[in-house]
């Protein structure tokens, strides 16, 4: 069975996981299911996505999913196989799903996109909590990548979870001016942007 990988393409853990597949030289079937539908449901306890189906293996979760991709496919390793270099990619694969991705998107490019009053104006609370907090994100992550990709020299799986947040919060006037001021980030955007995986995952 093909791999199947399910979810928007909007999502940036579905674009994730597609570069992942990508950056391993898969030919993959992408299925664009949004968020709760009956397919997505019946894989998910949540209905929340990416999810995966190979040879019999249903999976939800992007972590996972990203794991499995590199274990079992031929291709660069994505997470090296020694454990200490392996650690180092996983603690920032575990960071940009949790602490990165939380403040640029589900505290700000989402309220920009979806938190309006009923004139259609976009309510500021949130967005302007979660600016106060770009000055020493965008520090963490200027600096994290100073060895040329996230943390490290060499291309991982990490920068597959970091470059579509990246895309995202440069939709909005803050997170452009935030960008702006972090030279080694926007140096790191314009190297990983011509990546086909990325490319090739542009919505």
């Amino acid at each position: 069975m093909a791999l199947e990988i399910i979810g928007s393409p909007r999502s940036n853990f579905v674009r994730t996981v597609r570069m992942v597949a990508l950056e391993k030289g898969l030919t993959y079937e992408h299925v664009p299911e949004a968020p709760h539908s009956d397919m997505v449901k019946a894989l998910h306890p949540l209905g929340l996505i990416p999810a995966m189906r190979h040879d019999g293996l249903e999976l939800f979760e992007s972590a996972a999913i990203v794991r499995y991709i590199d274990m079992v496919f031929e291709g660069p390793k994505l997470i090296p196989e020694d454990p200490k270099v392996a650690a180092v990619v996983n603690q920032w694969c575990s960071f940009v799903q949790t602490s990165v991705d939380r403040l640029f998107l589900r505290r700000y490019v989402v309220e920009y996109m979806f938190h309006k009053d009923t004139a259609g104006n976009v309510v500021r609370d949130e967005i302007d909590r979660a600016v106060k907090r770009f000055p020493k994100m965008f520090g963490v992550l200027d600096n994290a990548v100073k060895p040329g990709f996230l943390g490290r020299s060499v291309f991982s799986a990490a920068d597959c979870f970091m470059m579509p947040i990246l895309a995202a919060v440069q939709r909005f006037p803050e997170g452009v001016e935030a960008m702006q001021a972090a030279s080694n980030l926007t140096a790191y955007f314009e190297k990983v942007s011509a990546r086909p995986s990325f490319a090739e995952t542009a919505v």
